[in-house]
């Protein structure tokens, strides 16, 4: 396999997960009789631009199929993320009733709701139905297709260019990384601003968060790494900030090289900086990683097994893509972990992949009142701890395991 930036052949390994099954393919009662389709989860890097990235074997429209489950508005967490970003934008840019806002993996609206309510026209791009349907219940226009070059022109041309266009946790979901970047600097206005936000390569190896590697995500990104893709096709960067969401992200800000300049944020050096400091750029950087998302996965079955032999109950919660990946690699399955509670509508009564444990209701909880409650979207433990504070009622106890096992 050749990078997909620079082209490149891959030949250092990051991490092998062995196999798993798409993460977001949730099992309904009738296709548990069926068998499912199990792809390798290799990650490699590559040695000349240093993008971190899946094999490739399946195409977007196989992971990215009509019944995707995902809402981005299920978290709480997550809507009041976006209504910062959509105040900070609006002031930082001076965005208004005659500018257009766009927004790439529109999901189910979440962000451009807040758009929306300022009265600033806007747009969503949301190749997945029940996401797209979503929105449309909240009264907003949203294009059900892949964004590419071809959407791009169609949309300047049909609604006029974009003054901000914005990309969360989209740009690692693509396999043709620099025709998807090519296509902002297409849609983009010449004064125009584009912002991706993603989680940071950066956190995810110095905190072994290996469950963030899944099929859909093709690539895990650096700033160097990105920083390479948007010059390669007429975008500049001229800030960025970190984020604490999903474990450590990065929001960059891009302008078209052609278009309107901005001064280019200090902080664009010191985070290039840095990751060379760190050692991002060289293979030695890599290596322990798949021994500490060993040590992981041991620590996890080695406790659960524990709990079972004790007649200890467990149960879990958030029928997220990364504790797919986590339950895979461990072979966890009903035995250990009988249920997963899930706010989101759409995975109720559904079955994770791979491990086909029931996807169930909160009220689960209070009936079975577990010893131990597994937070698998350990990055919003706060929340989900606060959530479920009457599990303590009981005796009951949050457990996690990336980066660590804590047992609270």
């Amino acid at each position: 396999m050749n990078c997909r930036h620079c082209g490149t052949p891959l030949e250092i390994t990051v991490v092998d997960l062995g196999s798993a099954p798409p993460s977001n393919a949730f099992l309904t009662a009738e296709t548990l009789r069926e068998p499912e389709i199990w792809l390798p989860l290799r990650v490699l890097v590559c040695g000349e631009c240093w993008l971190v990235q899946t094999e490739d074997f399946v195409g977007p429209e196989v992971l990215f199929r009509p019944e995707y489950a995902y809402l981005s508005g299920v978290s709480s967490g997550w809507r009041a993320h976006c209504e910062r970003y959509v105040d900070y934008v609006v002031e930082r840019f001076g965005l208004g009733a005659d500018s257009r806002v766009a927004e790439v993996a529109s999901n189910d609206g979440t962000l451009l709701e807040h758009f929306q309510r300022r009265g600033i026209p806007n747009v969503g791009i949301e190749p997945t139905a029940r996401a797209a349907a979503a929105a449309r219940d909240r009264g907003l226009v949203v294009v059900e297709e892949f964004f590419d070059v071809p959407l791009a022109r169609r949309l300047a041309a049909e609604g006029g260019p974009a003054h901000l266009v914005a990309a969360n946790n989209v740009l690692a979901h693509v396999p043709d990384i620099n025709g998807f970047a090519a296509a902002f600097a297409v849609l983009l206005a010449p004064e125009g601003v584009a912002t991706f936000e993603f989680p940071h390569l950066l956190e995810l190896v110095e905190g072994t968060q290996f469950d963030t590697i899944y099929h859909e995500h093709y690539s895990y990104l650096s700033f160097t790494a990105v920083s390479r893709v948007f010059e390669l096709v007429g975008l500049a960067v001229f800030d960025v900030e970190r984020l604490p969401t999903h474990g450590g992200s990065l929001r960059v800000f891009v302008h078209r090289v052609d278009g309107e300049r901005r001064p280019r944020s200090a902080a664009v050096d010191e985070l290039l900086r840095l990751e060379e400091e760190t050692g991002l750029t060289s293979a030695a950087y890599y290596e322990g990683f798949q021994a500490r998302a060993e040590k992981v996965k041991d620590d996890l079955v080695r406790f659960l097994l524990g709990a079972k032999a004790e007649g200890r109950s467990v149960a879990a919660y958030g029928a997220a893509a990364k504790g797919n990946t986590l339950l895979n690699f461990a072979g966890v399955r009903p035995d250990l972990i009988p249920f997963v509670v899930d706010q989101n509508p759409l995975k109720q009564g559904a079955f994770l992949p791979g491990s086909r444990i029931p996807v169930v209701v909160e009220a689960r909880l209070h009936e079975a009142r577990p010893d131990y409650v597994v937070i698998l979207p350990w990055n919003l433990w706060a929340e989900i701890a606060e959530q479920l504070a009457y599990v303590q009622e009981w005796g009951g106890r949050f457990v996690t395991a990336i980066p660590r096992l804590e047992v609270t």
